[in-house]
């Protein structure tokens, strides 16, 4: 609570960056979701809670800290943040060319094949960030994810009442994919290759005689491709993107073979 008041106090006043004890606070903050003890958004039940003032504390991390050159081996960097280091003491495979981001969290189990994850973003154990797969700021991420090749989740820092991109535990990413604008993908989740959802699509559960209507949101265990649909418009009616739920992936507690037989019954693309 006292780092809390703290960081509620500087963003009202950003003179208080100036004083040794404000930017000791942020960066505490900072150190703590790098740990994973504190996250930018959390479970709440069967819905998620956005910790607005941790949000606040990584945008006010920007302006105390100084740009610097960062070498690593050959390869040089210039930024404003450290990045992630000790990942055999945290369980973390890494492989060159990945880069994660200090102030992120990589729980146990991870892999980052060459892949970017940012500050503020929690990655949880036993998830493959696949090849050039991007985790934008603050995005939480669950256990047992597959962020297959190419996906990108969007960074969500402003507004700060704005929940991030959410995937739930055990969902699959297919290729290419892009989910920005906080959208929440429900655990057990398959997304087929090429699907964009953002916070206010459309997402038409088309399995029943009547389609059934989402905006942002991908029930647990449905089974995801891209779609379109039709709009008017005044210069005429033309097709719109949206995602289409074609089926749901059987619960089984074998999630792998699970998740084979989604994508074979459906025919999804990954």
């Amino acid at each position: 609570m006292a780092l809390q008041t703290i960081i509620e106090q500087a963003w009202e006043n950003r003179a208080l960056l100036q004083e040794q004890a404000t930017a000791d606070a942020v960066r505490a903050v900072i150190e703590e979701l790098d740990k994973g003890r504190l996250r930018v958004a959390e479970p709440d039940g069967d819905n998620w809670k956005v910790n607005e003032w941790v949000k606040k504390a990584v945008l006010l991390y920007f302006p105390i800290q100084a740009m610097k050159t960062i070498e690593v081996g050959p390869f040089e960097f210039h930024d404003k943040i450290e990045l992630k280091k000790n990942y055999a003491a945290q369980g973390v495979r890494v492989v060159p060319h990945a880069i994660a981001r200090y102030g992120s969290f990589l729980e146990k189990g991870v892999i980052m094949m060459p892949s970017y994850v940012n500050i503020g973003a929690y990655v949880g154990e036993g998830t493959m960030v696949d090849t050039w797969a991007t985790v934008g700021s603050c995005a939480q991420v669950g256990k047992n994810v597959h962020l297959s090749g190419g996906v990108g989740l969007g960074g969500v820092l402003e507004p700060v009442q704005a929940a991030p991109v959410i995937i739930e535990d055990n969902a699959f990413v297919g290729s290419r994919s892009i989910l920005v604008e906080g959208c929440r993908i429900g655990r057990e989740a398959v997304i087929g290759a090429g699907v964009t959802i953002t916070g206010s699509s459309k997402i038409i559960d088309v399995t029943g005689s009547e389609p059934v209507e989402y905006k942002g949101y991908v029930p647990p265990r449905s089974v995801v491709i891209p779609g379109s649909y039709t709009k008017k418009f005044p210069a005429g009616d033309f097709q719109v993107p949206c995602a289409l739920i074609i089926g749901q992936r059987k619960e089984s507690t074998d999630l792998k073979t699970s998740l084979n037989d989604a994508l074979r019954e459906n025919a999804v693309a990954v």
